[in-house]
């Protein structure tokens, strides 16, 4: 069963970081000592965010292979929505090994295996390649995400006894949100100001994982073996039966969070080009990059302010923007697209930070581990099914249309689950 270390860091986006905060050891790992946690630290926080920042380049790349392989939203949708199926079955399956393989070696493999996706890319990039490439990133960054998590809190902790962990916090949002945020810039302004677009950006980040397994070498394993193992057996998930509704709230406020994030990697690319006639992929990076780094900073500006008063503002943020988004694309308009791009992103990334919050609150303590499993199962139908139903949307509608019956949808959601969040706690 994975052990509650790890699975609290168990988001793409490691936003959650807090919870890992709360239920750790204070106590530095046995046998860690000297300068080289203090270095490992850094090294863990660059291979976690080069991992992470792979994972979103194909992001401003997609109206690329459109336009060569003469396929539509629908399947750009299909594509990435396979990555977070690849994500949430390593993150239930396999994350958690390294409880007892170690964290180091799981690291390893899992940029590996990330490096592997980027040959498919560059050897095999017609459409069952990427297929393929992108579900083998997914189970990737499952591995990743909780390990490097685990990995930097038991690395600062050695490193600095008796500190607070707010730097190893504020390293795993920076890695994992910054990551998203950059893969898809550089990527972009590559495509557009460098030769071979479909190339160059994956060959960069293969030398650049190549580095991360390097310098991996010499990061100090944080994890001694189990005297015992125990069986192995997948996580599992559970939903508190006294609190089912307060659950069921946060997991679809998480999921509409989700939704946003799976927007701007997925067909906010494509929408800058056909509909706000835009074709630049910088600009594409730009606007993905915008919505990450928007997120970060709302997980370090809202983590003193009160679960109420983050939702409430998370929820808000959330909502307009969606409107400025929906606003953006049927006026064609860019700076109202950026604008709610940043909105929704700060209002997404509070949403989710909130929403795990919440569930460790209402669940016992014996069972947070399934609960936030359940949780993050909702952010990844969030993270995939709404934007398939808006790319099948799109084939029968104008991307206008689509986005707001898109938009639409997500608000009222908001709406019904707004006071269930909201009006249950005091300020």
């Amino acid at each position: 069963m994975l052990g509650k270390d790890e699975f609290l860091s168990y988001s793409r986006f490691s936003l959650e970081v807090d919870v890992a905060t709360a239920l750790k050891p204070d106590a530095p790992p046995a046998g860690l000592s000297g300068r080289r946690p203090g270095i490992g630290f850094w090294l863990v926080g660059y291979v976690f965010a080069i991992t992470i920042a792979f994972s979103a380049v194909p992001a401003p790349l997609y109206v690329l292979y459109q336009a060569r392989d003469h396929f539509g939203a629908l399947l750009v949708t299909v594509i990435f929505a396979v990555y977070a199926l690849g994500v949430a079955i390593s993150l239930f399956l396999v994350g958690h090994v390294s409880d007892w393989l170690g964290r180091r070696r799981i690291l390893l493999i899992a940029v590996a295996v990330n490096m592997a996706s980027g040959l498919l890319f560059l050897l095999w990039p017609a459409v069952p390649g990427l297929i393929i490439g992108r579900i083998i990133s997914g189970i990737s960054i499952g591995m990743l995400t909780a390990t490097a998590t685990a990995c930097l809190s038991e690395l600062h902790t050695a490193a600095r006894p008796g500190a607070t962990r707010t730097r190893a916090e504020i390293m795993a949002t920076a890695a994992s949100l910054g990551g998203l945020g950059l893969g898809p810039l550089i990527a972009g302004f590559m495509a557009q100001y460098a030769g071979a677009p479909l190339i160059a950006p994956y060959l960069v980040f293969e030398a650049l994982m190549l580095a991360g397994c390097a310098v991996l070498l010499v990061v100090p394993e944080t994890v001694r073996p189990p005297e015992r193992r125990h069986p192995y057996r997948p996580q599992r998930v559970m939903v508190p039966a006294a609190s089912r509704g307060t659950f069921f709230a946060a997991g679809a406020a998480t999921a509409v969070a989700f939704s946003l994030f799976g927007l701007f990697t997925s067909l906010a690319p494509g929408f800058l080009a056909g509909t706000l006639h835009d074709r630049s992929h910088a600009l594409a990076g730009l606007a993905t990059f915008i919505v990450f780094g928007a997120a970060a900073l709302a997980q370090i500006g809202t983590s003193r302010i009160s679960l109420r008063r983050q939702l409430g503002l998370g929820l808000s943020l959330l909502t307009a923007g969606l409107i400025l988004v929906t606003v953006a694309v049927w006026n064609a308009s860019l700076p109202l697209l950026l604008a709610g791009g940043a909105l929704g992103g700060a209002g997404a990334g509070a949403v989710f930070k909130g929403g795990i919050s919440t569930v460790l609150e209402i669940a016992p303590s014996r069972a947070r581990s399934e609960a936030l499993a359940g949780l993050f199962l909702a952010a990844y139908l969030g993270l995939a099914v709404p934007v398939i139903a808006l790319g099948v949307a799109t084939q029968a509608f104008s991307a206008r249309t689509a986005l707001l019956g898109f938009s639409v949808l997500l608000a009222a959601i908001i709406a019904l689950v707004a006071r269930k969040l909201l009006v249950r706690r005091p300020v």
